[in-house]
């Protein structure tokens, strides 16, 4: 997993309420079995309007999002995550989350930054105006070129993995030395245990 510490650019100006998993990627884009192009299937009854943001040149490629309230609701499907991912978007912006697209946004390294309405809403106006925004996860902060500055608050645990691109697997072998060590005093102990699980390798 990439780390996240900075993440500056353009930002695709949503907005959109209640957006569930379904619309981010619906469920025929579910039997692939690699991450790698989800993103052509990302918002696609979105992108199926004219004129939708998605498809605007504008904001091609922005590693940020800026949705309404309640983004990622629905069914837990992390191919949701993938999808954003494989689209280029790093950090989403909205009033609030589904706690289980928040966790796998978390796993899967996207940042989600809830702010106020109101803050979002002048987000909203930057980003439709084509101007940067710059979110710092160190310091919490989201700015923009307009000297605007909004703080938000994140998981001390989940942004320490954030910004050290550590997945499950990485958390996990930050203990491989205490692991080991626990591996070869049970070899001592229990030889026995030791001796069949290398005939069963």
């Amino acid at each position: 997993m990439d780390a996240v510490a900075n993440i500056e650019g353009k930002a695709y100006p949503f907005g959109a309420k209640n957006v569930d998993t379904d619309v981010i990627i619906s469920a025929e884009w579910l039997k692939t079995i690699t991450r790698e192009g989800l993103g052509q299937g990302a918002f696609e009854s979105v992108r199926a309007q004219d004129g939708n943001v998605f498809d605007d040149p504008r904001y091609s490629g922005s590693p940020i999002l800026i949705a309404g309230d309640n983004f990622g609701c629905g069914s837990s499907r992390e191919h949701a995550a993938w999808a954003l991912l494989d689209m280029g978007v790093k950090a989403v912006i909205a009033p609030s989350f589904s706690d289980i697209f928040s966790g796998n946004a978390f796993k899967n390294g996207i940042l989600t930054v809830a702010l106020p309405q109101e803050q979002v809403d002048r987000l909203l106006e930057v980003a439709a105006e084509e101007q940067e925004i710059t979110i710092d996860l160190d310091s919490q902060t989201v700015t923009t070129p307009y000297q605007d500055r909004f703080t938000f608050e994140v998981d001390p645990f989940r942004k320490h993995c954030l910004m050290n691109g550590l997945d499950e697997v990485g958390i996990t072998l930050q203990s491989d030395a205490t692991i080991g060590d626990y591996e070869a005093r049970r070899a001592a102990a229990m030889p026995w245990v030791a001796k069949g699980t290398q005939a069963a390798a």
